[in-house]
């Protein structure tokens, strides 16, 4: 997908000239047809562009949760045998 940022254009593009064909072919007058083209981009830009922002999202999220991870590095215990409070885990 890289970084063009108009992929649900182009969807909404592509919905309008497939409804106007079919709209046409069904015996519409291009009136009609030419609104029906314009509802589908409506629908399908707004669709196409809600599905690409919930995967970006879900990729931001896998990635900031990957890097909040707890290290696998042992925490060092202070001369008296305790561990720091701010480093112990309480769960």
């Amino acid at each position: 997908m890289g970084k063009f940022r108009g992929w649900h254009i182009l969807a909404g593009i592509a919905a309008l000239v497939l409804t106007g064909i079919l709209g046409t072919a069904m015996g519409l007058n291009y009136t009609a047809a030419f609104m029906a083209g314009c509802v589908a981009f409506v629908a399908v830009a707004l669709w196409t562009d809600s599905r690409i922002s919930r995967r970006r999202q879900h990729g931001a999220r896998e990635t900031a949760r990957e890097t909040t991870r707890p290290s696998a590095r042992p925490v060092a215990a202070r001369p008296d045998g305790e561990q720091d409070p701010v480093l112990r885990d309480d769960r």
